[in-house]
């Protein structure tokens, strides 16, 4: 198998890290990694042959420093940014404004692909008693939400204007395991985090793509036709862990759940 290279942002986060070891990581499907994060992934720190750049996205003059990192570069997967709720300022600084920085950054050093880690907090308000599809409006839970709106559109902008290849994940719980019975439906596996990624990287692109990503889990209710037709077969089930979760006390009825500061990344 050819190696290509794909650049990581958020590289030293959870999802990150999983990209880096989850049942062999991107580089058992060929990629050559190429890492960005604010700071040094040390769990497990970069092999010798996984080049490391120091790159504070919220600093303007991140995307030229981001250009020679990306040159050459086949993709990006863009993890970075802040994982959970906060102040809008800080936010739109990390989560929009650094996602710009990417987008123009892949624009100028010609990357073909890049994969934007949106979130399931971006339709936070749908109601979970039918399928959440694809194509329905934007309904954020949270400032962390309506930056994961913001990046999506920029990932539209940056398709339709300038022809890079971008596909949106709106990600669930991806975690080692589901925590409590709400997460049953949301949970996304670290190995079928690689396998999204990888095909969200691989899979045909016409335009802007948003897909949902979660795991094949028995109490799923996302719409996971463009994930699959990107060529994502998720493996794990959530259901495996429904004798040991904790029950879900938060509000009933919708998908999200009026993210707060404590939420984890989801």
């Amino acid at each position: 198998m050819e190696q290509r290279d794909v650049v990581v942002t958020g590289a030293a986060g959870r999802i990150g890290t999983y990209l880096r070891t989850a049942d062999g990581g991107l580089r058992a499907r060929g990629w050559g990694l190429r890492l960005v994060d604010a700071d040094t992934p040390d769990d497990p720190v970069p092999a010798p042959d996984e080049p490391f750049a120091a790159v504070d996205l919220t600093d303007e003059g991140a995307v030229d420093r981001l250009v020679p990192v990306l040159d050459g570069a086949d993709g990006v997967v863009h993890l970075a940014g802040i994982p959970s709720e906060d102040t809008w300022t800080r936010v739109r600084r990390a989560n929009v404004d650094g996602t710009y920085r990417v987008l123009e950054a892949a624009r100028r050093a010609g990357v073909r692909r890049v994969v934007l880690a949106s979130s399931n907090h971006a339709v936070g308000y749908y109601p979970t008693d039918r399928e959440a599809r694809v194509d329905g409006p934007a309904r954020p839970d949270s400032f962390y939400g309506v930056s994961k709106v913001a990046a999506e559109a920029l990932g539209s902008l940056y398709a339709d204007k300038y022809g890079v290849e971008v596909v949106a994940l709106r990600i669930g719980l991806c975690a080692d395991r589901p925590a409590t019975t709400f997460d049953l439906g949301i949970w996304l596996s670290p190995g079928d985090a690689v396998r999204l990624a990888d095909a969200a990287l691989r899979g045909p692109v016409a335009g802007p793509v948003v897909a949902y990503g979660v795991s094949a889990n028995t109490r799923a209710w996302w719409d996971l036709s463009t994930a699959r037709a990107l060529g994502y077969r998720p493996e794990d089930d959530a259901e495996r862990y429904a004798g040991e979760v904790e029950p879900y006390d938060g509000p009933p009825g919708v998908l999200g759940h009026g993210m707060t500061a404590a939420d984890p990344l989801a």
